[in-house]
């Protein structure tokens, strides 16, 4: 009987260890499946970083006309990397800790891969001699679209990996410290029009403008046939083509290239924003720039009406470049 009391608490012990061998196996499994997920997800996102540096290294580059090939060439495979990455990501083997990690993960990517398509179409339109305007807004909104990615990546995406890997006791991997967008100013629409104009004409980089004097300023703006004075106010009739005629003088000394002429109707998020570019001003010359109002404004107020000529490279005053007025429009 005893032979048989300890033979049978042998095969117990026996048992358990087996049975405490097999949980550590499959914990350890567990665990380097988790640490390979979250190894795994910031590879890719460092990859994407580098997407993202390589492109707005070539938004700021110096550009030019004899270049217009070679930047589309190098967006298009831009876009195509980060296609490839949406792919690569959705075959990681994820563990059940990370599905929320990795749902997040996903749309990162897909936003980046949206935004990348976007910019690869409207650059090119931007940079032509037709809808450029069209294809400059466009280029606003991918900007928007890598800012929601960034906001989703550090809001959502990283807390959900640190509280997956944590449970596990496992260190978070190295992600990109910088964000996809480099730089707020990228979600100014000036500053976007700015650099594509620099883009087309070759201004842009580090490199100098031309020597001698650079500079536009505004000589008069008229609205309806109505000019007027800055800081003044003026009583203008709604009608069908109501449109803002603006004269741009070029003061300085050189011929400038690709300026805008933005106007600006009300204040706020309601603000009606319009633009003009201007192909090509010589110095000394006056260019009369016609810019229809294209939405309707509120009535029987003061409306702040702001006008502004875009600086160009090298333009050092700038205090003529704005002129600013309140109108009242009426049926």
């Amino acid at each position: 009987m005893m032979r048989r009391i300890i033979g049978g608490l042998g095969l117990a012990v026996v048992v358990l260890l087996l049975i405490f061998g097999i949980r550590g196996c499959l914990n350890a499994r567990a665990e380097q499946a988790l640490q390979d997920y979250g190894d795994g997800s910031a590879e890719l996102l460092q990859e994407s970083q580098r997407g993202g540096n390589q492109l707005f290294e070539l938004l700021e580059s110096q550009g030019g006309s004899d270049q217009t090939v070679n930047i589309t060439t190098s967006l298009n495979g831009y876009q195509v990397e980060a296609a490839n990455l949406v792919d690569r990501a959705a075959d990681l083997d994820v563990p059940d800790e990370a599905s929320d990690a990795q749902g997040d993960l996903l749309e990162v990517l897909e936003l980046r891969r949206d935004g990348m398509r976007l910019v690869a179409d409207s650059v090119p339109q931007a940079l032509g001699d037709q809808e450029r305007r069209q294809g400059t807004s466009r280029l606003d909104d991918a900007m928007q679209i890598f800012l929601a990615s960034d906001t989703l990546d550090r809001v959502r995406f990283r807390p959900e990996l640190r509280t997956a890997l944590e449970s596990e006791q496992i260190a978070m991997p190295k992600l990109p410290e910088d964000t996809f967008l480099p730089d707020v100013q990228w979600l100014d629409s000036a500053f976007i029009a700015d650099r594509v104009n620099a883009l087309k004409s070759g201004t842009g980089g580090d490199e100098a403008a031309a020597p001698g004097l650079h500079g536009n300023g505004i000589a008069s703006v008229a609205l309806g046939g109505t000019t007027l004075t800055p800081g003044a106010s003026a009583s203008i009739q709604l009608t069908g083509d109501l449109a803002f005629d603006v004269q741009v003088q070029n003061q300085g000394e050189n011929t400038e290239n690709d300026v805008t002429v933005t106007v600006t109707v009300g204040q706020g998020g309601d603000a009606i924003k319009l633009e003009e570019p201007i192909d090509t001003i010589a110095a000394g010359e006056l260019v009369p720039v016609s810019i229809p109002l294209a939405e309707q404004p509120p009535t029987g107020q003061n409306v702040p009406i702001k006008v502004e000529v875009q600086p160009v490279p090298g333009e050092e005053k700038t205090d003529n470049n704005v002129q600013e007025f309140s109108v009242i429009f009426t049926r």
